[in-house]
């Protein structure tokens, strides 16, 4: 593993396309990437392959770890770009700049300074230990279905075929829809433009800049930033945990339920609480920086409908589906008298639904806000359909037919210095990959159960719904998902058999998922100018880790017109639950401050530095977690006073509100007396 270039035979010049015409129609990405490519650069270097390997491996296992937090901490490619720079400069330092000849070609483990195109091949390697900014491995989840939540068994084998194969899939996906979302210039992909800006910031030197209202140059103004985020997140993160939470509605009025419910950021309507904690800003929606306006804009219209009208509606006045039975807000599943389901107590011995037993228990009931939420998520499928053929459908066509006529920018044209990869080599992948898929659900039929036929109806409807909702993702940041719609099918076809369900969800809703993720990645290596290859390899390497709006596209600029995207209208609150209020009050008015206001009124400041403080704050919350984790976690030193004891301080948020329904810790509305609360309250007037 040293440094082999077999791609980019020409000259070794820097090419510089500044032709405005052919520049990218979209305003940040003109901002953002420059128009410039040193051919000169290794890529394939031991630095490399050693940084990407070891940094994807840690990633892979602490994302698994974070996973189960009840705010999930996700680590993702920007710690790791942060991390590995120093590493490779001092690797480049050290290492023997001694070359060999191997065959027709050189091999060095020092092949020169350390650049950025192997730093963003360690990100891309790094990428695939965050599940792509997912956390862990979709698919150990149901490992954890069987053995945590069942008590059952699953074998080795059988889990790691499982988690490689959801991942592969997706990637043959990925290789087949590259030239409909990646290189067309109006597919953006917004992620990617922070981590752009990262490595322009830690790489390139800056020049003195004639404007002097800032001063400070981006590498500076970005340690500080990561100093603060790192610094600051030991208050919410460990000392004053209340700070991720502050509910003073819940405070106003301590005894009320109905206070509670529509003042708790976590478990209510969120009115009125707003967080210190960046975690919570980020936790599910990812960075409100990243998001262009007006999907801010289509995501906080689509959340105050169905939160402030609908839920209040169907809960208060309403009570649809017995609501006040059950919380307000909750993900839990339910008896008719308001307990919680015992789902073991239904399955039995081949896993699969004890009718007897059901029958005994009763029916599953949701919350009314998992239930509402749950068919807005339908209608945010089914109008990504349409939205992309109506506005999408004619440039899909145009490329199919290969008339790339007017599409293609100067980051396009520069890419076509390199090979590309043969389509062959995806046709192969996919095939394989279906087959293993295949020979799994015959070998492993009793720890797996979905018949063979689930596996080919799951590939299937993934590869539908791939190219509409990656198009989706690469022009609003904002990726619709598979998971309610694919285990509602399965579920109707094949009720009664749980671990059935979750495959073909795993395989349907996360080979799609990994496609976009792997599309994603295709794009910053588009814009990096890394060669095509190259990045197959990376790729392909980094997947067998451990597992542990109606408006035109012809538009210049995202943020030119604020118009309404039915796709993330609908689909605004399919974070929720487990997001909650809380999550998505911040991370819209962060959103709109920095992209509406900052974007608008300092356009110079976001252009020099807005991306780079997301980085900053993502980068520093992480390394204070891990940190706080392993020096304050594993030892469980604990503080105990009132600003941890409680989240938020609003305990009565999650109790019903209907007469008769005894939940321990809530008020009983027949007597007015809760015991664990020990007061008397006025049931007849809570807030």
């Amino acid at each position: 593993m040293g440094t082999f270039e077999i791609e980019a035979q020409q000259d070794p010049t820097k090419i510089m396309n500044g032709e405005e015409d052919e520049d990218s129609p979209i305003e940040q990405v003109r901002l953002t990437v420059p128009n410039t490519d040193d051919t000169t650069l290794p890529v394939w270097t031991f630095r490399m392959w050693f940084l990407g390997i070891l940094s994807c491996a840690l990633l892979s296992f602490l994302n698994t770890f974070f996973s189960y937090r009840k705010e999930p901490l996700i680590i993702t490619q920007i710690t790791i770009q942060v991390a590995t720079l120093p590493i490779g400069r001092f690797m480049a330092s050290v290492l023997p700049k001694k070359k060999y000849k191997i065959g027709s070609g050189e091999y060095s483990l020092n092949p020169g300074p350390f650049n950025m195109k192997e730093h963003a091949l360690i990100s891309i390697f790094a990428n695939a230990g965050s599940a792509f900014g997912n956390g862990p491995a979709y698919a150990v989840g149901i490992v954890d279905i069987i053995k945590a939540f069942y008590g059952r068994k699953i074998s080795f084998l059988a889990s790691w075929v499982l988690i490689i194969t959801t991942q592969v899939l997706g990637y043959g996906w990925a290789g087949l829809l590259r030239k409909y979302v990646v290189e067309p210039a109006h597919m953006w992909w917004p992620s990617t433009l922070v981590q752009i800006s990262l490595f322009r910031t830690l790489h390139e030197e800056e020049e003195n800049d004639k404007d002097k209202e800032y001063k400070m140059s981006r590498i500076k103004f970005f340690f500080i930033a990561l100093v603060c985020s790192f610094c600051w997140y030991l208050f919410p993160g460990y000392l004053f945990q209340t700070l991720q939470s502050i509910a003073w509605v819940c405070w106003a009025f301590p005894n009320s339920v109905t206070a509670h419910q529509v003042g708790s950021g976590l478990s209510g309507l969120g009115l009125g609480a707003f967080t210190l904690d960046w975690t919570t800003v980020a936790s599910f929606l990812f960075s409100p920086l990243v998001s262009p306006f007006f999907v801010i804009v289509n995501v906080f219209m689509g959340y105050a409908v169905i939160i402030y009208i609908v839920i209040p509606i169907c809960y208060w006045g309403l009570n649809i589906y017995s609501a006040q039975t059950f919380p307000l807000f909750s993900s839990d599943l339910f008896t008719a008298q308001g307990e919680s389901y015992d789902i073991r107590s239904i399955v039995n011995k081949d896993f699969k639904l004890d009718l007897l037993a059901y029958a005994q228990t009763g029916k599953v009931h949701l919350s009314m806000f998992f239930a509402v939420t749950y068919g807005f998520s339908f209608a945010a499928i089914a109008s990504t359909l349409t939205h992309v053929a109506l506005f999408y459908g004619k440039e899909i066509k145009e490329r199919f037919q290969a008339s790339s006529k007017g599409k293609e920018d100067n980051h396009t044209k520069m890419m076509k210095k390199y090979d590309d990869i043969p389509s062959w080599w995806f046709y192969v992948l996919l095939v394989v990959t279906i087959l293993v898929s295949l020979l799994m659900c015959i070998v492993f039929k009793k720890e797996i159960q979905m018949p063979w036929w689930g596996l080919l109806f799951a590939a299937a409807l993934a590869f539908v719904f791939t190219l509409p909702i990656s198009i989706i993702t690469a022009t609003t940041n904002q990726t619709p998902g598979l998971n309610i719609i694919t285990e509602y099918i399965m579920g109707a076809i094949k009720p009664g058999e749980p671990i059935t369900n979750v495959c073909f969800k795993t395989y349907g809703y996360m080979s799609m998922t990994q496609a976009i993720s792997f599309l994603s990645d295709f794009k910053l290596g588009h814009y990096m100018k890394i060669p095509p290859k190259s990045m197959f390899l990376v790729q392909f390497s980094s997947m067998h880790r451990l597992f542990g709006a109606w408006s035109d596209p012809n538009e210049s600029s995202a943020h030119k017109d604020y118009t309404l995207d039915l796709t993330v209208l609908f689909g605004a609150t399919a974070y929720m639950p487990p997001a909650t209020a809380l999550n998505y009050n911040s991370w819209i008015l962060v959103g709109t401050v920095f992209n509406y206001f900052i974007f608008r009124y300092r356009k110079k400041w976001w252009q020099r530095y807005n991306y780079i403080l997301s980085a900053a704050l993502d980068a520093g919350v992480a390394f204070m977690a891990v940190v706080l984790y392993f020096t304050l976690g594993l030892p469980e030193v604990n503080l105990n006073w009132w600003g941890n004891n409680d989240p938020e301080h609003c305990r009565l948020a999650n109790c019903p509100t209907a007469r008769g329904i005894i939940v321990d810790g809530c008020p009983n509305r027949e007597a007015g007396y809760c015991p664990n609360v020990g007061s008397l309250l006025d049931n007849h007037q809570p807030l």
